[in-house]
């Protein structure tokens, strides 16, 4: 039972590291190091790591998704683009309800998406945007996983940084 844990979690570092590698080298993807999320969280290691606790949940909650689709979105949940704590009106609307639309706008300017992707990226701040109920499974992981990263790091609990998950 413990050996197979073991090989599923390695499995999954796999596949996260296959997927994840080719999308923090675009550019754009790139500049969000610049951009504070929560606290003194980067963009970037805060849609790594809802990323990597998104694959975490599913293999904890043993629930069959579409783990690459679960990845790429979470990596492109927040590529809203711009500072959201001095510009809390930009792009599509107030940050907080508009910024999903951003992303996803910005996310099809530069990347091919599926649907799971989409709706990820589109629904992850339900239940804020109430009538935006994510579709998949994949979805509502990364909705749960934004929502616990989001409390690390405003109140300063989280250990990663820009690096940690692409050790």
């Amino acid at each position: 039972m413990a050996a197979t844990k073991r090989t599923q979690a390695r499995a999954d570092r796999e596949l996260f590291l296959r997927t994840v590698r080719p999308m923090v080298r675009h550019e754009k993807v790139q500049s969000t190091r610049r951009l504070t999320q929560h606290g003194n969280v980067s963009v970037f290691a805060h849609s790594l790591a809802v990323a990597h606790y998104s694959v975490k949940l599913a293999r904890a909650l043993k629930l069959e998704c579409d783990k690459k689709s679960l990845i790429r979105g979470a990596v492109l949940h927040d590529f809203f683009l711009y500072d959201w704590h001095r510009m809390h009106n930009a792009g599509d609307g107030l940050h907080g309800f508009a910024h999903p639309t951003t992303a996803s706008k910005n996310a099809l300017r530069h990347f091919r998406l599926n649907p799971r992707e989409l709706d990820i990226i589109r629904k992850h701040m339900w239940p804020l945007t109430l009538t935006k109920i994510p579709k998949y499974r994949e979805s509502w992981l990364v909705c749960a996983a934004d929502k616990y990263c989001s409390l690390l790091e405003t109140f300063h609990l989280n250990k990663y940084d820009d690096h940690t998950f692409l050790k």
